[in-house]
């Protein structure tokens, strides 16, 4: 089984998440997309309790049997990259890792950061303005097909305002309004 790991806040997760995993499934063959929230992520700070990004990202999931929501990473210990690649690896040994540039610029910046290039082929979506360069031994592919990424944070920006943004799949529209959720 070909599996990628897509990990991140997620708060919350939008329409641009959606189809880099939908784009990366495709082009690498793979059978399942694991969407993996973070419980308490050491580079950023998720505003969302972990049970309302989780929610969100199952129902932005239930739509595409090749995506699978985990709660790999829930509780209070920081959740490093590491942790979660050993956790599939040991389910089945081919795992890819997808990843925006930005962060895959900071790569160095994580624990066990040699591991975790050690361990998996990146799936690096391309952002405007990032020139990254690849640590030795990183095998990575490059998916620069999509449209210019969507901002979370301009996203709750915009539900903060009241606006209902475009970027967002409905059934996540829905579950953030019912919960009163990036209120101003």
């Amino acid at each position: 089984m070909r599996s990628a790991i897509f990990g991140g806040t997620f708060d919350p997760i939008h329409n641009a998440h959606l189809a880099m995993a939908r784009e990366a499934a495709a082009r690498w063959s793979l059978d399942r997309v694991l969407f993996i929230p973070a419980g308490n992520p050491p580079h950023k700070h998720a505003d969302t309790p972990y049970e309302h990004r989780y929610r969100m990202v199952e129902l932005a999931c239930a739509a595409d049997p090749h995506f699978v929501p985990s709660r790999m990473e829930e509780g209070v210990a920081k959740s490093y990259s590491i942790h979660s690649i050993e956790r599939v690896k040991a389910q089945n040994g081919e795992v890819f890792f997808i990843i925006g540039s930005d962060a895959f610029a900071e790569i160095r910046t994580w624990r066990r950061w040699e591991d975790v290039i050690r361990a998996v082929e990146f799936i690096v979506v391309a952002r405007p303005g990032h020139q990254v360069a690849v640590p030795p031994g990183a095998r990575v592919h490059w998916l620069d097909s999509l449209p210019s990424p969507v901002s979370s944070s301009a996203i709750r920006d915009a539900l903060a305002r009241g606006e209902t943004p475009v970027e967002l799949p409905p059934a996540v529209a829905e579950y953030i309004h019912a919960n009163a959720l990036y209120r101003g």
